[in-house]
């Protein structure tokens, strides 16, 4: 039920300090190495460093101007030019190291390796699968039994080859899912995206025919979704039309859609408001097969409004009594789990739930009077536990409970005492996730790995009591010597930010090597431990150390752990990451010289504040997918829906001046020193604008800093759109580290 989140991240996905000495604790920090007025500077008449005309830009820039939007034309002619020109000069450079093409190939096996686990959901007592390797590049959606899928070699059955419909239709086709009706799961709608961009066409697919419905349901390209209510009718939630489009771009109406009727004659059963980040309609079903069908109205990021929806025309939606900043978690029996991110007390003088526990109520008293049934409590999180998530199946509620941000396998139940909890045992030291739970039997698989452990996927036992391993990821690189730590480190609020250090002892022991630091610190996404083939590969097995840190922002504590870095305490994530950075070198661990630090996104922002921030604590960074003009950040794309994260720049004067203090691009300054900096963007991202990306590259270009950009003309907001590419980028960064971090080269 919390699926607008899960759009809005999909994977979506934070820094402050001066240049010398600690700004505070972040409450108010603006950093003192970038005067929040810097054009006199920027024009000052220095013979040495960038010319007049570059510190001409940079004063331009930093007072406000707009000169730089030529860039947010996503393929105006100029702004492509200017890519074009940048990709040359970068792939020349990297592609050309020697070591360039042993990444690439070390990647691409990794990346294309059918001994990788085919991760599957489970519909009608079948596992679906959708699969690429380097014969299927757009890939192959497939089925098969629970006893073939647990042989070594599984018979499937492929339902839909995308490589075959993309060559036949001439498209760039991306895979974004499939919605199937039960209990049949005959009529399916397949969502895919032209190159990998968020906006995406629907399709309706015919299971028994394995072809697209001639004159079916269709909608073209548009963030929007739909859900089913009956075989011939849909919910459908477009962003087609510019008055039923939110200022972040998303749909905010709501239609139900009946067969053999124009789409522009489907009646409205809800309608949000512009100002709304987006509304997104659900149905949800018990496994005896009640259901109910929703409206997620997400006023903000972090605040929704919950609706139930009548499943004919006649009714009108009926607000669920629950908390803005809630996150369902489960539809188990007739209960409904849901886990809160603030206090709440739901009766006047009646009990108060605190912030981050799990509780339940029935949804049916609820849907039948629209208010409040008796509220029980399932799990409180500890100070250092956070929710993983919770997936039911026909008679078992499970849960990831996270300690320490180490994971922990739970069944919950509920009975006359109310809720009670056991514990399944999992490997130790672990991330488990729940990979699919199926609420028609007693059918789940959950995922376990570390840093060194390789995935392996266990099916949960009937009684759920046990584990049973299912399949495993071949060992991808060498862990001889290697060990990893969980270390703390103390943020200049005194905060203990705890991070993972993946090394072998002895060598850093001995002295400081090249080291990755790579954090994300924003929206509540959890960085939990995991194995990656290709990191390994690339960078561990050439002598590399990799950290990872859990700096606030994210939600490896809970909520509370995610609100400490909201809007203009924003400082204190950068803080954290600085104070793991500086933990680093002090221990000997590595140098400022061979320290990198790497994020996407969100993480994208992280790095672009520690590059203007203290370019004297890193050897290079790599920002990629990132926000960098966050003067502007809230008019392009999907901006806006995250202003509850960063704050409202048009709206808050305090919340503009301390954006306007971290905003990379407004902080460059042409007097100082910076490390190399490579930035990675996509053409196709219509998530966070490629113009973030391109008008940083633009200005530290006309600096002469040490930069390199990147733009991938497909791929949308993970920059890749297959596989191939995919193994391109890593190669690129991992070239960009080891010419920088291990030898120097230019």
């Amino acid at each position: 039920m919390n699926m607008h989140k899960a759009a809005l991240l999909a994977a979506s996905s934070a820094l402050m300090l001066a240049a010398c000495e600690p700004a505070g604790n972040g409450d108010d920090a603006v950093n003192p190495s970038t005067p929040a007025d810097t054009s006199e500077t920027a024009a000052g008449t220095e013979t040495s460093g960038p010319d007049a005309e570059a510190r001409a830009l940079n004063a331009s820039i930093q007072s406000g101007s707009e000169e730089l939007l030529w860039l947010e034309e996503v393929e105006g002619e100029e702004a492509l030019a200017f890519a074009a020109a940048q990709n040359e000069r970068s792939l020349g450079h990297l592609q050309a190291d020697p070591r360039y093409q042993q990444l690439f190939d070390s990647a691409l096996e990794v990346l294309e390796s059918t001994d990788r686990i085919p991760y599957v959901s489970v519909r009608g007592g079948e596992l679906w699968n959708f699969w690429q390797d380097a014969e299927n590049t757009h890939g192959l959606w497939r089925r098969t039994t629970l006893e073939s899928y647990e042989t070594v070699n599984p018979e499937w059955d492929v339902v839909l080859d995308l490589d075959a419909l993309a060559e036949e239709e001439g498209r760039n086709w991306v895979w974004r899912g499939s919605s199937c009706l039960s209990p049949e799961y005959r009529r399916c709608i397949l969502t895919l995206s032209d190159g990998g961009s968020d906006a995406a066409v629907r399709r309706e697919w015919d299971m028994e025919t394995r072809s697209f419905v001639e004159g079916g349901f269709e909608i073209p390209a548009t963030k929007g979704s739909t859900t089913w209510i009956d075989e011939n009718t849909l919910l459908i939630a477009t962003a087609l039309e510019a008055d039923e489009t939110t200022t972040s771009g998303y749909p905010f109406v709501v239609k139900r859609w009946t067969r053999g009727t124009p789409i522009e004659e489907a009646e409205v059963v809800f309608t949000g408001a512009a100002g709304d980040v987006g509304v997104w309609p659900a149905r949800f079903e018990q496994a005896d097969g009640t259901y109910y069908l929703m409206a997620t109205q997400a006023e903000t990021f972090f605040e929704s409004v919950y609706w139930l929806l009548p499943d004919d025309a006649r009714g009108e939606p009926v607000r669920l009594t629950l908390p803005r900043r809630v996150s369902p978690q489960a539809l188990f029996g007739d209960q409904l789990i849901f886990s809160i991110e603030e206090e709440w007390t739901p009766a006047e003088g009646g009990e108060t739930y605190p912030q981050g526990a799990v509780l339940s109520l029935s949804m049916s008293e609820l849907a039948a009077t629209g208010e409040l049934p008796a509220i029980e409590t399932v799990f409180v999180p500890g100070e250092r536990q956070s929710v993983g998530g919770f997936s039911a199946t026909a008679n078992h509620l499970l849960a990831v409970i996270n300690e320490n941000v180490v994971g922990g396998l739970y069944v919950f139940e509920r009975g006359e005492n109310g809720w009670e909890r056991r514990q399944i045992e999992t490997p130790e030291n672990t991330s488990v996730s729940i990979v699919t739970a199926d609420d028609q039997s007693d059918l789940a698989y959950v995922s376990a790995q570390g840093y060194l452990t390789p995935n392996t996927l266990y099916r949960v036992s009937e009684d759920a009591a046990s584990l049973t391993p299912a399949r495993s990821m071949p060992s991808w690189f060498d862990t001889e010597g290697l060990e990893v730590e969980q270390r703390e480190a103390t943020s200049a609020d005194g905060t203990q930010i705890p991070y993972f250090i993946i090394h072998n002892p002895e060598r850093t022991g001995a002295e400081p090597g090249p080291t990755l630091l790579y954090a994300y610190g924003g929206f509540q996404v959890s960085l939990n431990p995991s194995y990656s083939g290709t990191m390994g590969r690339l960078w561990l097995e050439n002598g590399g150390t990799y950290v990872l840190a859990n700096i606030r922002g994210g939600g490896e504590f809970g909520p509370a752990w995610h609100q400490a870095g909201l809007t203009t305490n924003r400082q204190r994530i950068y803080d954290d990451l600085i104070a793991v950075a500086e933990a680093l070198v002090e221990d000997g661990v590595t140098t400022t010289d061979q320290l990198g630090v790497m994020g996407g996104s969100n993480g994208g922002l992280l790095t672009g504040v520690m590059y203007t921030q203290r370019p004297d604590l890193f050897g290079a960074v790599i920002s990629q997918v990132p926000l960098l003009d966050m003067m502007r950040f809230h008019t392009m794309l999907a901006g806006a829906s995250w202003q509850a994260e960063y704050g409202f720049p048009d709206e808050n004067p305090d919340e503009r001046a301390f954006l306007r203090s971290i905003s990379p691009l407004h902080n460059v300054n042409p007097d100082r020193d910076y490390p190399p900096l490579f930035l990675l963007t996509s053409t196709k991202d219509d998530r966070v604008h490629p113009a973030h990306a391109r008008k940083m590259a633009y200005l530290t270009d006309t600096l002469g800093l040490d930069m390199l950009y990147y733009e991938n003309m497909e791929g949308g907001h993970s920059a890749a759109a297959n596989l191939r590419e995919t193994a391109n980028r890593l190669a690129l960064e991992y070239t960009f580290l080891m010419q920088n971090l291990m030898d120097g080269e230019e």
